[in-house]
């Protein structure tokens, strides 16, 4: 029987749809051919994986082979990483030995991305700096209209991821200054604040962890850093787990899995247990439905609720400052923190309660009052996160038409934000219903 024309279009769609949904391979880039073959004489041989642009994830890695539980997924030689050796064997390596006070490991490697970024066609790196963000959407990066919409908790580390960076670019300019008679150009328009920014996120957000032996030439912040080409195209995923470390046998950096992965899929490595806040602090990216994201309630929206009058109020607040449940209160898909939930409940003590306070931070019952107060208190927090997440959204959702240059940076936020949003709901349905419970 022959085939409609339109059921074969239809189909023809739908597998063109499902090809772009699994990802569209990049191999035959030019960057990526440059790269491969770089890597090649450098020792790395690998068949198995494809540079890929993925609908949901960007770029990142596709698999050509089913993977098992247990399967090596990539073994990349010491020679292709990029560590502090790499630096003090080039010819930056003299003028980092004699420098005092010694640099820091990082600031090492930051001026190593940008003198080699710099010599261009020159630089021995080309091929992996060809192929590295020309931007990022770490917190630094983001413009102030940007940042004034995270959550409060994340807006003020981000202001001091900011203070940091700007504090090693003031803290190096003398000594990138002592690299002069390396270059023609003059230093202060080579090594400047956006090319120290870009080095900087270019490594908190791609190295991998690799101990070295302490150097002399070096201050006594932990040498942990290397960059690793290819490698670092693995995106993550909190619901896979893999085993990485360097193989001292192989002297290479390995990394196995121990979830299952279909041919053609994104192949998914994961950088730890982490929130979308420190996912979004130190590698520029949320991850949706991440399982281990949280709300925090900062300290002022905590205190927010509660009676200026009540007579214990200070002495309350020193107990929880003292205690340490002043920070990481937060609200999770499962509800309140057990943190927060303790923290409201010392605060809900009457006056003739106040004395068991120590039996409160070990999770007691003190009284049926205390335990419905709380539950009210933890209630009207949630409410108000949710009314003002809906606000920051609808501000994002004004800005992005107003200005299309931010379009990137707010659209990172919105995914943040209305993350927050979905666990805040969840957390008010779980509240709406031990309130039932209770009464």
């Amino acid at each position: 029987m022959k085939k409609s024309r339109g059921r074969t279009d239809r189909k023809r769609k739908r597998r063109h749809l499902q090809s772009f949904m699994d990802g569209v391979n990049c191999s035959h880039k030019l960057e990526y051919i440059n790269l491969k073959k770089w890597l090649k004489d450098r020792g790395f041989e690998d068949s198995n994986l494809r540079p890929a642009q993925f609908w949901d994830t960007g770029r990142g890695l596709m698999t050509t082979r089913a993977l098992q539980a247990g399967d090596l997924v990539i073994s990349l030689p010491e020679k292709c990483l990029l560590t502090t050796g790499t630096v003090l064997s080039s010819c930056l390596g003299e003028y980092i030995m004699k420098w005092k006070p010694p640099v820091s490991p990082l600031i090492g490697l930051c001026t190593f991305l940008i003198a080699e970024k710099h010599a261009g066609e020159k630089s021995l790196w080309k091929p992996y700096l060809d192929v590295l963000p020309k931007t990022y959407t770490c917190p630094v990066c983001l413009e102030n209209d940007v940042v004034s919409l995270l959550p409060e908790p994340l807006r003020k580390k981000a202001q001091e991821q900011r203070t940091t960076v700007h504090e090693l670019y003031l803290s190096s300019k003398a000594f990138f200054s002592s690299l002069q008679p390396l270059f023609a150009e003059d230093t202060g328009t080579i090594f400047n604040y956006s090319a120290l920014e870009w080095a900087w996120c270019t490594i908190n957000t791609r190295t991998i962890y690799m101990k070295h032996s302490q150097r002399e030439c070096f201050s006594l912040e932990p040498d942990v850093y290397a960059l690793a080409p290819y490698l670092d195209l693995l995106n993550h995923s909190p619901n896979v787990q893999v085993k990485a470390a360097f193989n001292e046998q192989t002297r290479s950096y390995e990394i196995w899995t121990n979830s299952q992965c279909k041919k053609y899929e994104e192949i998914f490595i994961c950088y730890g247990p982490h929130d979308n806040q420190r996912l979004l602090l130190d590698y520029g990216f949320v991850a949706t439905n991440n399982p281990h994201s949280s709300v925090y309630v900062s300290s002022d929206t905590l205190l927010k609720y509660f009676p200026p009058l009540d007579k214990q109020r200070n002495a309350k607040i020193s107990i929880l400052r003292d205690h340490d449940f002043l920070e990481n209160l937060t609200f999770g898909w499962d509800g309140p923190s057990w943190r927060l939930f303790t923290a409201l409940k010392l605060l809900s003590l009457a006056a003739d309660e106040f004395t068991s306070w120590r039996r409160t931070l070990l999770g007691d019952v003190i009284s049926a009052r205390n335990e419905q107060q709380t539950l009210t208190m933890t209630a009207k927090i949630c409410h108000f996160l949710i009314e003002e997440t809906q606000h920051a959204l609808l501000q994002i959702s004004q800005l992005k038409r107003n200005k299309e240059n931010l379009k990137t940076q707010l659209t990172l936020v919105e995914a943040l934000r209305l993350e927050d949003l979905k666990i805040l709901q969840k957390s008010a349905e779980i509240l709406c219903n031990l309130n039932i419970a209770t009464t």
